[in-house]
């Protein structure tokens, strides 16, 4: 198969085409002091391109180097490549958010007026690092199956519900690391309370009460659910903070059967001993039970379809996959922050752009 790096210079038009409609590469590329000088690269366009050809294009310094002068694009050495490659940075950044940007105000309908993102991260490992030493923070709009935010960190940044502004209409999808009732407040606040959130929690995960603040036991209330098959609400407020508030949520809680119960306490059983813990009782009770919590009314968003949209989380984990699987983002040759930083953002354009392509076949027939 052909690599990226070496396809003939016109087809590269075909690239930049998807780019959104307005972009300026060249001033991008000034604004960000990715170019001070037009001296070996005088354009933002050979600069991205020389940076997909480094990063997703596969190749190494030497080969990028080599490359770029066959091509005719410019003549530089190895350090000269890195040089320019630890510089885009911001400037490739800069890209990736407005790839990212002409994806979020889109609108594809599961419920009517409603948009369904599902929020998630995956780390990446420097080479010869011993931990994960970055971060991606994404939304995946389940409608439209693309990226609607990207976001890199180090390793110290903090998966939550907040990365990425909330457009009206949205649905934030999102597993138990991500119940925070103070981080769930705020979002509903920044949208005004126009976007709203379904997030799987762990008995533990807030302080809960009725509306007139008498404390709610949830485990006693599970342990006393009768055994049936359909979904139990309840309605609950829980405790953001002193100054926060409270947050009223609807949990949704459903029986798992046999089968998974017995699997998660058997791998609750065995995860206590490695962390050096003891398992607390409780955890094998709320075990049997999925629980949800919503911002969204029980009309006309009932329990069953909120459970559904729920099981959509796990398109941005096949979307992760398809990173590391297809793209090879998690193969991280670099070893300091800037090349990382660089060699990773281009492989989220190319991503992104994906993405773009994609749409072309999800939208014709059939």
């Amino acid at each position: 198969m052909q690599n990226i790096a070496s396809l003939p210079l016109d087809s590269f038009t075909e690239v930049l085409g998807r780019l959104p409609p307005g972009i300026d590469l060249d001033a991008l590329a000034f604004e960000t002091k990715a170019i001070q000088r037009r001296r070996d690269i005088a354009d933002g366009t050979t600069l991205l391109r020389l940076a997909l050809a480094r990063g997703p294009g596969g190749l190494s310094l030497n080969q990028t180097a080599a490359w770029a002068a066959m091509a005719g694009l410019t003549s530089l050495s190895d350090p000269g490549v890195k040089y320019r490659l630890d510089q885009s940075v911001e400037f490739l950044k800069a890209i990736t958010e407005q790839l990212v940007a002409a994806n979020a105000g889109t609108t594809r309908l599961h419920w009517p007026g409603r948009s369904l993102r599902a929020v998630d991260g995956s780390c990446i490992m420097q080479h010869a690092s011993k931990g994960y030493d970055w971060r991606i923070h994404a939304a995946f709009d389940l409608g439209r199956g693309c990226f609607s935010h990207l976001e890199l960190t180090d390793k110290h940044g903090a998966e939550s519900l907040q990365r990425g502004a909330p457009v009206p209409g949205e649905v934030r999808i999102a597993d138990r690391n991500y119940a925070s009732a103070a981080a769930l407040l705020r979002l509903r606040e920044q949208s005004n309370n126009a976007a709203d959130f379904i997030v799987r929690v762990r008995w533990k995960s807030f302080a809960l009460s009725t509306s007139d603040k008498k404390p709610v036991d949830l485990i006693e209330y599970l342990r006393n659910l009768p055994v049936q098959d359909r979904p139990h609400e309840l309605l609950v407020q829980a405790r953001a903070g002193r100054a926060q508030g409270n947050l009223p949520l609807r949990l949704i809680i459903l029986r798992k059967t046999a089968e998974a119960t017995e699997a998660t306490r058997l791998a609750l059983r065995r995860r206590a001993p490695r962390k050096q813990k003891v398992l607390d009782p409780r955890s094998l009770v709320a075990a049997e039970f999925l629980i949800l919590a919503t911002s969204l009314p029980a009309a006309p968003y009932p329990a069953d379809e909120v459970l559904a949209a729920y099981r959509l989380r796990w398109q941005i984990e096949l979307a992760f996959k398809r990173l590391k699987s297809l793209i090879h983002i998690d193969k991280l040759p670099t070893r300091t922050p800037a090349a990382g930083r660089s060699w990773l953002y281009a492989h989220l354009i190319l991503a992104l752009l994906c993405d773009d392509i994609s749409q072309d076949f999800l939208e014709s027939s059939p």
